[in-house]
């Protein structure tokens, strides 16, 4: 179930912009800057082919937003909860699931929650769940180890990415 960045589809939004990391760590630390601006109630998407860095940029942002719990990929468990402070960081890996069942009602019941922020990758399952108003993060190998990252968010998220990019 490989899904190529390319054939997939996410609405344009009103803020763009890219950026390109040279190794994982570069990946990470671009993460870690957004996830500093991460208030709680924000959803990200991650779009990515297999390999593609999903889970680098997501510890990233955990380590941003304040959590020192360790992060691995969700692919077997389909969801993990990091803690930060009070807030919390769910992690949501819908890629062996065609079809997410009650994962989608627990992911519904987190969006929006202004102590959480919900990051999903794989999100092809959930389209149906997932807010409008989401920022999509699509990472693209260039290299081995480098990356293109694009970001698009709508206007009530642009505080994310000002000055990231």
């Amino acid at each position: 179930m490989c899904l190529s960045a390319a054939a997939y589809s996410i609405t344009i939004t009103p803020m763009t912009c890219q950026a390109k990391t040279e190794n994982s760590q570069a990946t990470e630390d671009l993460a870690a800057r957004l996830g500093q601006r991460l208030r709680g109630g924000e959803v990200i998407e991650l779009v990515s082919d297999l390999g593609g860095g999903k889970t680098t940029f997501t510890r990233g942002l955990a380590k941003g937003f304040g959590s020192d719990d360790h992060v691995a990929s969700p692919t077997f468990t389909v969801s993990k909860v990091y803690k930060a402070g009070k807030k919390e960081f769910h992690h949501f890996d819908f890629y062996r699931l065609a079809e997410p069942g009650i994962m989608a009602h627990e992911l519904q019941d987190l969006v929006g929650d202004p102590e959480i922020v919900v990051v999903v990758e794989w999100g092809e399952a959930v389209q149906h769940v997932l807010p409008a108003d989401r920022l999509a993060v699509r990472l693209e190998r260039s290299g081995e180890d480098s990356r293109e990252i694009t970001f698009d968010a709508p206007e009530n998220l642009a505080y994310l990415l000002e000055g990231l990019c």
